[in-house]
């Protein structure tokens, strides 16, 4: 099965982004600057993961380029 070369960064952004808006309505109420937040969350995120590439696979092992 190959899995998009996106997705890493894709599951990275919604997790940084769900667990700041998580935080941020616990208060039953988000502001603008803990939406800011969620969205520099979600930047980073898509950066950061984008910028690490995937660790190669061994020759037979189950992350094989193959």
């Amino acid at each position: 099965m190959k899995i998009s070369k996106y997705a890493k960064a894709i599951v990275a952004a919604l997790a940084a982004g769900a667990g700041t808006l998580a935080a941020a309505a616990a208060d039953d109420t988000v502001t603008a600057a803990e939406g800011w937040a969620a969205l520099i969350a979600v930047l980073a995120a898509l950066g950061f993961t984008w910028a690490v590439p995937n660790k190669p696979g061994t020759p037979g092992g189950p992350v094989s380029g193959s």
